[in-house]
């Protein structure tokens, strides 16, 4: 199947899907979409057993595309953007301190408590998994995810202060989380032997820090170059072209593409392009990548969707989805718990905000096109498994329930 087909079936998909929860279920935006597309799936599964005629458009088009090239190198560079373009970074800067902790220390606490417990607790089913790759599981699955996290709490009741945090917290602790996932798997692939603290901290400098200073440099300059002109044509394409531009040299310079693209959407949004000539292009441009967030979102939680028909059969699907489940919790209450226990000071969240921020701390499509990503292994199909079942609940029980949290835990204190 031709790239032009898969793309008309995404968006036909998309906008059936958006049209019959808009129009009959009425379930807030994303967490519709992908419960739709979940329901969709499961039937597409049972019907194929019946007559694999009728179902046999949305296999091929769940196989045609890579879920994991698509989101990781196309969609995340235009939706990261998009999220930081129009992020308020006054807040931002007022919050960074627990937003710094929470999207470094505290993803790397979560990798080590949710590997060590994963490792455990399979074990206990006889289910044999080495600790290395518990590891890498929980380095793909404890960030969170800005797409996720965005488009959930757009419409919860968190308080500012926290929906800062959270915001702020998924845009960064990506870059994180990619070096330890890169760091782990050159593990598995070359053994520990070869791995050294002086490698390991290069390329944490060079995926990190690289990649800020690049995102910077490159949205300096577009900025400049917006505000130098009156059209907003060429505006616009030229914010598009910033976003692509990144997105290429990223990857072939090796830095962390999603904190180079949130860099330079950071500083192009905190930086109005308005002059006296130009009216209000700015706001014009926020608007127009609203939008474009809105539209990729849903087709994105589409993706998850379909993907799902081709998710492994394990006898033992549900087990390894359930201590999944449960034990991302406890890593997220741990990870957050431990540095504001033992950095209050510094950190001006209080106590009663732990409730909120676990389970706001929502997991998406990142970790997904992680797991997709993985060398085929024995244990590849455990980590797609226990991921599925995370991102699953994440968006549609921990998204429907949020404002019930929320309410709950503020009432208590």
């Amino acid at each position: 199947m031709g790239i032009f087909p898969i793309i008309a079936l995404l968006v036909i998909v998309s906008a059936l899907y958006s049209y019959i929860n808009s129009r009959f279920i009425k379930l807030p935006g994303k967490i519709g979409i992908i419960s739709i597309a979940i329901v969709v799936s499961i039937i597409t599964m049972a019907i194929d057993k019946l007559n694999p005629v009728i179902t046999r458009y949305l296999f091929v088009l769940s196989k045609n595309i890579d879920f994991s090239s698509t989101v990781l190198n196309i969609m995340l560079g235009f939706l990261l953007f998009a999220g930081s373009f129009n992020l308020n970074t006054k807040r931002l800067k007022k919050e960074m301190r627990p937003v710094f902790v929470l999207s470094t220390l505290s993803v790397i606490l979560s990798t080590i408590i949710f590997g060590s417990l994963f490792y455990g607790a399979v074990l206990l089913f006889h289910i044999h998994i080495p600790f290395v790759y518990c590891l890498l599981f929980g380095a793909l699955i404890s960030p969170t995810d800005p797409i996720a996290v965005r488009a959930i709490i757009k419409n919860s009741k968190l308080p500012q202060n926290l929906a800062t945090i959270i915001s702020g917290e998924s845009l960064f602790n990506d870059g994180i989380g990619l070096v330890l996932f890169i760091t782990l798997l050159e593990i598995i692939g070359s053994g520990i032997d070869h791995i050294s603290i002086t490698k390991i901290a290069l390329l944490f400098v060079r995926e990190i820090f690289g990649g800020i200073a690049m995102g910077i440099i490159l949205g300096y300059v577009v900025f400049r170059l917006m505000r130098s002109i009156k059209d907003f044509q060429t505006i616009v394409l030229m914010s598009l072209s910033l976003v692509m531009s990144i997105s290429i040299l990223a990857y072939y310079l090796q830095l962390s593409i999603p904190l180079t693209v949130v860099s330079a959407g950071l500083f192009a949004g905190n930086h109005t392009i308005n002059t006296d000539n130009t009216e209000h292009f700015h706001e014009a441009l926020q608007k127009f990548w609203q939008l474009i967030d809105e539209m990729l979102n849903t087709i994105l939680f589409v993706m998850i969707g379909l993907q799902m028909i081709n998710l492994p059969y394990l006898k033992y699907n549900w087990l390894i989805g359930g201590i999944a489940i449960m034990l991302i919790f406890v890593s997220r209450w741990l990870s957050v718990l431990l540095p504001l226990t033992f950095m209050r000071r510094i950190l001006d969240v209080n106590y009663s905000s732990i409730n909120i921020l676990t389970w706001a701390g929502l997991r998406g499509g990142i970790s997904i096109a992680l797991a997709l990503s993985l060398p085929l292994s024995p244990y590849r199909h455990i980590i797609l498994t226990g991921s599925y079942f995370i991102v699953i609940f994440s968006v549609v029980i921990q998204g429907l329930t949020l404002n019930k949290v929320i309410d709950k835990s503020l009432k208590k204190h």
